[in-house]
């Protein structure tokens, strides 16, 4: 009973310590005795020799905890669909074959629902061209950004993997759609646009915003990544006005550009987002250093046990 209440204040105090420190990486395991404490590896138990015989010998098993945590049976299925999915999307989705002039003088205005029909704008090259900027900009953006910080860097791979991941998913879902419907674009519906230009096979894939998903996808993941792993900051905030900034430009480019209807950008902006935040979040270790209540095993001349420790 002596042992277990000394045990218990020691890893009080010890957790104590860990709370003022980085929330994100914790230090090496250690062992704490009465003795001097020195690194070990991590989990691999280690007894301290002493020859007193009320020494306390016991190991504090510290992980090293990131704030995320792959799950290969789910991730790699995902990734593999996503990726295969999306590389036979393309092929089809750009292969529709042209429409008919006979079809497009039969498209009206009036068919295209009171939300959306307000915004019905010629084809502008020169917004077309600029929306790809944030676009071809985003995507390789992250793998470079997980290099600015030494919390991030350190899990660089896992990271890109996680990446990886979310530009899948919104693969899968944004090239889903242009598949599956067939939509035409508003400036099909505009007669200052080139009859060339209305009678393309592009001219079918409004649905939905799938570069505004894309920059969604990708700088909300970034801003999502900075926030999990340096919450103390308030850069955080900042990226995340970037991430809104960057995908809003985009959505307001490819809808004055003729692009896209209101609703296929806010379904993008929609999907990008969630998809950007949400593949980091589900990937998060739930049991963290920073939890209230641990069990930690503890080993003495006389006993073996686990201690409790309730951090207030």
């Amino acid at each position: 009973m002596k042992n277990f209440i000394v045990g218990l204040i020691v890893t009080f105090n010890f957790f104590t310590a860990i709370a003022q420190t980085d929330s994100t990486i914790t230090p090496s395991p250690v062992i704490v005795s009465d003795s001097v404490s020195s690194p070990q590896t991590p989990m691999q138990p280690a007894v301290v020799k002493s020859n007193r015989p009320d020494t306390i010998r016991r190991i504090v098993p510290v992980m090293k905890i990131t704030e995320y945590q792959l799950k290969p049976a789910v991730d790699i299925p995902v990734i593999a669909v996503g990726t295969g999915w999306s590389l036979y999307a393309f092929t089809k989705i750009y292969s529709k074959g042209a429409s008919t002039v006979e079809q497009i003088e039969r498209l009206k205005k009036t068919d295209v629902n009171a939300f959306d029909r307000k915004f019905i704008y010629a084809y502008s090259d020169n917004y077309d061209r600029v929306s790809y900027y944030p676009f071809y900009a985003a995507i390789p953006m992250p793998f470079v950004f997980f290099l600015t910080g030494d919390r991030m860097r350190q899990d660089y791979w896992k990271l890109s993997c996680l990446y990886w991941e979310a530009m899948a998913v919104t693969g899968l879902f944004g090239t889903g759609g242009t598949y599956f419907v067939d939509r035409y674009r508003p400036y099909a519906y505009s007669s200052e646009t080139p009859m060339e230009k209305r009678i393309s096979q592009n001219a079918k894939n409004s649905f939905y915003a799938g570069h505004v998903e894309v920059v969604a996808t990708s700088t909300f993941f970034m801003a999502k990544v900075y926030a999990d792993y340096y919450p103390e900051t308030e850069m955080k905030y900042v990226y995340y006005g970037i991430a809104a900034a960057a995908t809003g430009v985009t959505a307001y480019l490819r809808l004055y550009g003729g692009q896209h209807f209101p609703s296929d950008v806010l379904l993008g902006t929609t999907m990008g987002t969630l998809t950007g935040i949400l593949v980091p979040q589900f990937h998060k270790q739930r049991v963290l250093k920073k939890a209230d209540m641990s069990l930690l095993p503890y080993m003495n001349d006389e006993s073996k046990g686990v201690y409790f420790a309730y951090r207030f």
